[in-house]
């Protein structure tokens, strides 16, 4: 006698769980539903940093510290990277002392066109020894100013020596060496920040019209679900070796478990679409097969082989095929199951 294969014996258990109806008065139920959802377009994109750059010299001075190196961490406003500064502070000495001269001889300008123009009003001097003192005033004044744009000057090209953190981020890549003399505008170090990412993904030309009416997507997060996209920005041409439109999606700052360089699966709004829908707690697995409890009019159980899609955020899951509109499906399989046999057991002792 042949031997009877597995999927023969599995079309013969659904065959005896369908046997008559079963008792479901105090099963609890749900019915299948009808709902518009959004149809999605699925494109693989990669996650890249927002904040990416590289951090360059201000001023020139010998390379005294490198305080980190590549891999390592750093806190927005800390000091990477430290250049001699015994220039810089011997220039805004000289600075500060040269304005403290400059106010000094505003002081006496300031005291000696007061005495003149007190000696002018008394008509003991003439108007040109006013107006001598008078520019002499104006002169310590406009001194004075540039002597304090020149401290102004030397104490950003001090702060320079001390090259800090932009953001918080990785330091990806180390450019200079202790000892080296960097000039400005020479790169130092490169970093990128894990608290803005965004995912860059080649749209098909033939989709980028219902990308940019609709203006919504979706990136899926390893082992996290899915999370919606705060903003899209779609470049205004077409790559022609691909023909594609590049098209980032960026994500809400602390998404977890993705970083720059990862390929991850993101979806594109591109219409709506009716679909059915039941809790994805009614569906039960059995064997190779996925299936539901439906109970019928008559309050009889049976099991009811099903196709589904995608699960729903809401707990609830789509249904391709197998199901009608306004069915009535078992909330509790286990339970579900129990009447069955039951039923079964019943119909063979009868």
């Amino acid at each position: 006698m042949p031997r009877s294969s597995p999927r023969h014996f599995l079309a013969a258990a659904l065959a005896l769980l369908t046997l008559g109806p079963a008792g479901a008065a105090d099963l609890e139920t749900a019915s299948v539903e009808r709902r518009q959802s959004p149809r999605e377009y699925r494109l693989d994109g990669v996650v890249e940093a927002t904040n990416r750059s590289t951090i360059s010299a201000q001023t020139s001075g010998q390379v005294a510290e490198v305080l980190f190196d590549v891999e390592d961490y750093v806190t927005k406003g800390t000091v990477v990277v430290r250049l001699k500064d015994t220039e810089h502070r011997a220039r805004l000495d000289q600075a500060e002392a040269e304005l403290e001269a400059a106010e000094a001889r505003l002081v006496e300008a300031t005291r000696d066109h007061e005495r003149v123009r007190g000696v002018h009003d008394k008509g003991l001097t003439s108007k040109a020894e006013l107006d001598r003192a008078t520019a002499t005033l104006h002169a310590a004044e406009a001194r004075r100013e540039a002597a304090a744009a020149a401290v102004t000057q030397a104490r950003e090209q001090l702060d320079y020596t001390q090259v800090r953190a932009p953001y918080s981020g990785i330091v990806t890549e180390r450019l200079v060496q202790v000892g080296e003399t960097a000039q400005p505008g020479q790169r130092l170090m490169s970093g990128i920040s894990l608290e803005q990412l965004r995912v860059v993904v080649d749209v098909p030309q033939n989709l980028i019209r219902e990308v940019r009416t609709h203006g919504k997507a979706r990136v899926q997060q390893p082992g996290n679900g899915w999370v919606d996209a705060t903003r899209l920005t779609i470049f205004p041409y077409a790559d022609p070796a691909s023909n594609t439109f590049r098209v980032r999606l960026d994500i809400a700052p602390g998404t977890r478990d993705m970083f720059p360089g990862m390929l991850v699966k993101t979806a594109f709004v591109t219409g709506s679409r009716d679909e059915l829908i039941v809790p994805e707690r009614a569906v039960v697995q059995r064997s190779e097969v996925t299936g539901v409890y439906v109970v019928g009019a008559d309050g009889g159980v049976a099991l009811r082989h099903v196709r589904l899609g995608r699960n729903n955020e809401d707990g609830t899951v789509t249904v391709l095929s197998g199901l009608g509109l306004g069915e009535r499906v078992a909330l509790d399989p286990v339970a579900a199951g129990v009447r069955v046999k039951e039923a079964a057991k019943g119909k063979r002792n009868g």
